[in-house]
């Protein structure tokens, strides 16, 4: 573990390799899971005012879920989460004609529809972030549906916190990723010093 601030980061993210590989996982992590995407307070705002943009996109299911009880709901753990359809997709996914699963917010997003890029979390993962009262901590996700992710990553020697570098900056600012950049560099060189001291 690393401190940056009132910050602390697992060592996983410096470590392992990451890079999404949306033709292997067909953007399964929006529809698997037990519960919504994590969101935060002043997302919901923005969840809202983008929903006019990407209706269309959006199921007819999505859609009677979102009239029923909006694009949020508290999940059994009490964090505030995106809604989902029958137990499994987020009301904002959708399907493009070979199957794979892409976020409509993101969609609009890219094609200049729409100012919000999608709820942080979704936009840090793998990371996820959890509170722990003055401490904030910024740990390594492990799933099965991203075994493609960690492959194609370690092919390309990409480690989670360069893949996240945007969202990371979007999170935490520019100035604190460059310090997390700056702790990566130190880290990797003292592991370097040790695996050279065991041959």
């Amino acid at each position: 573990m690393i401190q940056i601030e009132d910050i602390v980061v697992s060592s996983d993210v410096l470590t392992e390799k990451f890079i999404c590989n949306l033709e292997a996982c067909k953007g399964e992590c929006c529809i698997e899971g037990d519960a919504g995407a994590p969101v935060e307070k002043n997302e919901v705002a923005e969840l809202e005012k983008v929903l006019p943009v990407i209706w269309d996109e959006l199921s007819p299911e999505a859609q009677a879920v979102i009239k029923k009880q909006g694009v949020v709901y508290t999940d059994q753990d009490g964090d505030l989460v995106t809604s989902i359809v029958g137990n499994k997709n987020c009301v904002f996914t959708c399907y493009d004609e070979k199957g794979c699963c892409y976020c409509a917010i993101e969609k609009a997003y890219r094609e200049g529809k729409c100012n919000f890029y999608k709820p942080v979390s979704c936009h840090l993962y793998p990371i996820r972030i959890e509170n722990y009262g003055p401490y904030t901590a910024v740990n390594y996700h492990r799933w099965d549906v991203c075994k493609a992710a960690v492959v194609l990553g370690k092919l390309k020697g990409v480690p989670v916190y360069q893949f996240l570098k945007e969202p990371l900056i979007r999170k935490f600012g520019a100035e604190w990723y460059q310090m997390l950049s700056d702790c990566a560099d130190e880290w990797t060189k003292q592991n370097m010093g040790e695996n050279e001291e065991k041959y």
